[in-house]
């Protein structure tokens, strides 16, 4: 199935530089074609006005009707004509905006020089003596087409991206929808055995059972009422209340570290003033057992796991530090991204669901703070204070 997508991908991008390309080509093709007309346009009216020339030099009053209409149906392509006999310069077809007869020669003298790297000046003759030199450049129909295959092929990649971004827009509504359906339904499975599980702790409560025994099941089941209800959150907004942070992160904390190993030696370094946020408790515990699941999973389930609460004047800042492999500075951002992981087995979803409820339901801010490879990462989270 990927390998068929894969080709699929090949196959549209190739089709893409194909009508690019074909576009290109019948554009300069045409582009070509044009000019080659205003080459062929301007040698009629230079044939034009070389025979009216001689015929003011023959002293003749004679002019064809041809020759009058030759000369008059040109208005579009600029030129200027260059008099070697009183060394002036003329404009035709071109709009000037001075008066001033030194600035007037100077801006044709420049038109001339932009003109004959554009056409080969066109020299009028007569017996043998050369009179006139042309400089002519394109017409402004011309002139605008040069910009047109640009202005296509940006249309193009437009389109291109708005296609693209349309796509991967209703592709990840479509993943959230479904992976929102399977949390929903993941939650209501699990509620039917909960809901006996604490019946039977009831039933345990009247035998002789080491009660030790029972308040371990019954925090067993507090977690996963708290796991149910985490699913059940997702795909909704949740609810935030203002919360004492520190509190939070340390019961977090204490739970985390009774349940792991004992190869993994915790940390917890908490400021003396509490913090207050708009929090949802529930998702914000899943939020640090996530990272301290990754950090732990880095290390390769032996390690130090440090858990720091800190504050600017705006922010509260909550970092969990491993002392793993670490993570390449190119893959910074990558981490949060969905799927992507370094583990054999792992869907690559924590992360991206922390980034989700950190960024998306607590408008906060989560980023790799810093990594060292062979020496660890840490995670930092900034949540806004609240009064």
């Amino acid at each position: 199935m990927q390998n068929k997508k894969a080709v699929n991908r090949w196959l549209f991008i190739i089709l893409f530089l194909f009508i690019i390309t074909l576009i290109l080509w019948n554009t300069y093709a045409f582009f070509n074609q044009l000019k080659q007309n205003e080459r062929d346009k301007m040698q009629v009216w230079a044939s034009a006005q070389q025979e009216l020339e001689a015929i003011h030099l023959s002293n003749s009053a004679e002019v064809s009707e041809t020759v009058l209409k030759a000369l008059s149906s040109n208005t579009t392509t600029p030129m200027i004509l260059y008099t070697h006999s009183s060394d002036s310069y003329d404009a035709r077809n071109i709009v000037e905006k001075t008066n001033d007869s030194v600035k007037l020669r100077n801006k044709r003298i420049a038109y001339a020089n932009q003109f004959a790297k554009e056409y080969k000046p066109l020299q009028l003759t007569y017996n043998g003596e050369i009179l006139t030199t042309i400089y002519y450049g394109n017409s402004p129909i011309i002139n605008k087409l040069k910009y047109y295959p640009a202005v296509l092929i940006l249309i193009l990649l437009l389109s291109a991206a708005v296609l693209y971004f349309f796509y991967k827009t209703s592709k990840s509504a479509e993943q959230n929808k479904l992976w929102a359906g399977m949390a929903k339904e993941t939650a209501h499975q699990i509620g039917t055995p909960l809901s006996s599980l604490v019946g039977w702790t009831e039933i345990l409560k009247t035998e002789q059972v080491n009660q030790e025994y029972i308040q371990e099941m019954e925090k067993d089941i507090a977690r996963l009422e708290t796991i149910t209800e985490r699913f059940s959150k997702i795909g909704s907004l949740p609810t935030l209340k203002r919360t004492n942070i520190v509190d939070e992160t340390k019961e977090a904390f204490s739970y985390l570290q009774s349940r792991s190993s004992k190869l993994i030696e915790f940390q917890l370094e908490l400021t003396d003033k509490p913090l207050y946020v708009d929090l949802n408790p529930q998702l914000y515990s899943w939020t640090i057992e996530n990272l301290v699941k990754n950090g732990i999973d880095a290390m390769k389930g032996k390690g130090t796991i440090t858990i720091t609460v800190e504050h600017t004047s705006k922010n509260a800042l909550i970092r969990v530090s491993d002392t793993g492999k670490g993570i390449p500075k190119r893959s910074f951002k990558r981490v949060f991204s969905p799927g992507y992981t370094t583990k054999k087995r792992g869907w690559g979803l924590g992360l991206s669901l922390v980034k989700r409820i950190i960024e998306e339901y607590h408008n906060g801010k989560i980023r790799v703070l810093r990594s060292t490879p062979g020496k660890g990462t840490t995670m930092e989270i900034a949540l806004r204070l609240q009064q």
